[in-house]
């Protein structure tokens, strides 16, 4: 209690003296000053103890967060820890865009960055309200732990929702548009700040064969270079400031105490100038539970000195940087590293607007009544759900509706009004002021709406047959409701099979059986990692639309899909992933050798749907490729151009996705690769030519004793609307080409 008082009293007293203008005269305060000197000047001010305690409290709370205030310089406490994945997560009123994994089945950069500048816009806007009324702490401040970036290697991998898929390329590309729109594009503030995660090579498992905490990810370094690298590299020349360190090790090394990953490649190669922040309790784990070195202090030097700033912890007692000065004392480390630590810290929370006049700051103004599930905001989480849907199968065109109003429908299994397990994991607090269920939305289209969950949870280990049979009664058109949730599937919490949970899939043939093809089925299916669909229940059911976790938007976007109501009405949306047929087709979670996961490394039989597929209410066909030049020497670019023309005749937006491909590499490289892609809408009848530059940074081959070189040889080109020689195709064509890299 007293030294609760004590910080209370030193709390007031800094904000009096701010008040008077004490501490005006600071240099740091000086906007006339560069950053570089504002941030010596500040650093260099610090008291040891201040110093220690600025490097151990990255969050959380109780006693590890915020990072305190430090009274003689007029410097305020300041929360590191805010989540901001789609929306401000677990922070109060929030605006809920759907899951990450959705987002990213739009392969569109525009839809990340608007969806990215709406989060941060409402951010910003509780963090001026909080700070302006004292408040700091977890969950306030105006540093994002987001995006995740990690890639989406094995269908069980519980946090697969939070990815933006399988494909490095892709996630880089949506990274970079995220923190563009998270970040802001004023020249001199910005508005929060990003922070990509979990670096590196953590993509499983959370518990299931074994703890994330205590893996070692096994990763050559192709792979690693290839893999689960690049999107990273891209993320940080997008101008990011915070990088997270992972919990697992990386051959052996603990990846927040990894000097080579955090300061060899992160800082010398890249040229990252921002701050590291381990994931909550990593650099504890490091001694705790790896038992990689043999204590706290020792840790602390290493984790420091191998390029880890900050430290996440769980509690004070568990913080490992408060043993900095043992490690001061024992030589361990010393106090000009621990203060080139603290730099990128003060530098971001500058260029955050913390030492500038407010007035000077065109983000100070923003106020939590203006943004917070604004009409706007809330259009957009509309727009976004929409876009986000991908059409797996549509039979006999069940889709689009062609009846507007039903006397009867069945909304029927575990997320038919379910609202909670339609957020996913990492999301926004419930609004049940703006959230729709499939049922919420539906009944809206019948007079009669017969509703039935048949099952006690998502997990459906009680089914009830009767229910769900009855519900079918007098129906015209059946909608069944099935997926994981985050209580399936979500962090810590590994997915144990390929099947639907539980009964799910009984509830399912149930319907198949009591309805025998009388009425449509149509089948919406909310989760991240794929579930079976064999080919029994796919030849029985109409139509079947990916919704991922959906959030707020989930019942209003689906209605306007399935009537193809609007603008964004027609789906077009593609599977950021490869959907396993059965778990067979999936390798050990623990083994992370890129053989036959994904589609770049995939040898194997057809999937149920491949990555980059997804259907529409309309047609495209592709024409007029032109490759130039056709020979290239080894420094130059490639132009690709062509033709996409919709044939159909519904407007409809089309997912143009580029790949290459090395004919003759004498090393083991990804059979094919994306390298462009773009969502654009085109009207009914209407062409659009687009074109795009393909780098030498994309045709470099990885060599183990050269690195990234581009070497001569045939690179095969293939332009469409899906990847080529697909065994359940999209509909439209492939146009194919080649061009040669030739020795100067």
């Amino acid at each position: 209690m007293f030294r609760k008082l004590v910080s209370f009293l030193a709390l007031c007293t800094l904000i009096f003296q701010s008040v008077c203008g004490e501490f005006q005269d600071f240099p740091f305060r000086n906007v006339s000053l560069s950053w570089d000197e504002r941030v010596d000047d500040l650093v260099n001010r610090l008291a040891f103890d201040d110093i220690v305690l600025q490097l151990s409290h990255g969050g959380t709370q109780p006693g590890s967060g915020p990072a305190p205030a430090i009274p003689y310089l007029g410097i305020n406490p300041y929360g590191w820890d805010t989540e901001c994945l789609r929306g401000d997560v677990r922070a109060g009123p929030a605006t809920s865009f759907p899951q990450a994994l959705g987002l990213s089945a739009t392969f569109s950069t525009n839809v990340i960055f608007r969806m990215a500048e709406a989060t941060s816009i409402e951010v910003r806007a509780k963090f001026n309200d909080y700070s302006g009324k004292g408040e700091y702490g977890t969950k306030k401040g105006a540093s994002c732990f987001s995006p995740v970036i990690n890639i989406m290697r094995h269908p069980l991998w519980g946090r697969n929702q939070e990815t933006y898929g399988e494909d490095p390329y892709l996630s880089g590309e949506l990274a970079r548009a995220f923190v563009h729109g998270l970040q802001g594009n004023h020249d001199r503030f910005i508005r929060t700040n990003a922070g990509c995660k979990h670096f590196s090579a953590h993509s499983g498992p959370e518990n299931i064969p074994v703890s994330r905490l205590s893996f070692d990810a096994k990763v050559s370094d192709r792979d690693w270079r290839l893999t689960f690298l690049p999107q990273f590299k891209r993320c940080v020349e997008a101008g990011t400031y915070n990088i997270m360190c992972s919990y697992n090790r990386i051959n052996g090394v603990p990846a927040c105490a990894n000097k080579k990953l955090l300061t060899d490649i992160l800082r010398h190669e890249w040229g990252f100038k921002g701050y590291v922040i381990s994931d909550q309790d990593a650099v504890l784990n490091i001694w705790k539970v790896h038992h990689y070195l043999p204590d706290a202090p020792i840790t602390a030097a290493e984790s420091i000195k191998a390029g880890c700033n900050l430290e996440l912890c769980t509690s004070d007692p568990n913080n490992t940087y408060m043993q900095i000065p043992t490690a001061v004392s024992q030589g361990f480390i010393d106090n000009q590293t621990l203060i080139d630590a603290l730099r990128p810290l003060f530098y971001t929370r500058m260029r955050l607007g913390e030492f500038d006049p407010a007035e000077n700051n065109p983000y100070a103004g923003l106020k939590p009544d203006d943004v917070v599930q604004s009409e706007a905001h809330r259009k957009l989480a509309v727009e976004f759900a929409q876009k986000s849907y991908v059409l797996l199968q549509n039979k006999n065109n069940t889709l689009p509706l062609k009846q507007e109003h039903f006397k009867a429908i069945s909304v029927v299994g575990p997320f038919a009004d379910n609202p909670l397990q339609l957020f996913g994991d990492y999301a926004p607090v419930y609004n049940e002021n703006f959230t729709l269920t499939p049922y919420g939305a539906l009944k809206e289209i019948a007079d009669q709406t017969n509703v039935a969950s048949g099952c006690n949870d998502t997990h459906c280990k009680t089914y009830n047959a009767t229910e769900v049979v009855s519900a079918l009664d007098g129906t015209e058109i059946i909608f069944v409701c099935l997926g994981t949730g985050q209580d399936v599937e979500s962090e810590e919490n590994d997915r144990a099979d390929l099947f639907l949970p539980g009964e799910q899939q009984a509830l399912l043939n149930d319907v198949i059986t009591t309805n025998n093809g009388k009425v449509p089925l149509v089948l919406l299916l909310f989760n991240a990692g794929p579930v079976q669909l064999d080919d029994s229940v796919l030849s029985s059911v109409d139509a079947v639309l990916e919704c991922f976790f959906p959030a707020q938007a989930t019942g209003e976007a689906i209605v306007n899909v399935l009537f193809n109501n609007g603008p964004f009405g027609s789906p077009a949306a593609r599977l950021p992933f490869t959907w396993h047929k059965n778990i067979d087709q999936a390798p050990d979670i623990t083994n992370y050798e890129m053989h036959n996961r994904t589609y770049r490394y995939w040898y194997q039989d057809s999937p149920t749907f491949p990555f980059g597929y997804g259907l529409s209410y309309t047609t495209f066909s592709y024409s007029d490729l032109i490759v130039s030049p056709s020979h290239v020497q080894i420094q130059e670019s490639v132009l690709i151009q062509a033709t996409v023309t919709n044939t159909g005749n519904v407007d409809g937006d089309e997912v143009i996705q580029v790949y290459i491909s090395w004919t003759d590499a004498t090393v083991v490289m990804p059979k094919l690769q994306l390298v462009h892609f773009e969502r654009t809408r085109i009207a009914a009848g209407s062409s659009y030519s687009f074109s795009c530059i393909i780098t030498p940074e994309r045709l470099a081959v990885y060599e183990d004793d050269n690195g990234f070189v581009v070497r001569p040889g045939t690179i095969s080109v293939s332009v469409g609307g899906q990847q080529p020689n697909q065994t359940v195709s999209v509909g439209s064509n492939v146009l194919q080409s080649a061009f040669s890299i030739v020795a100067p």
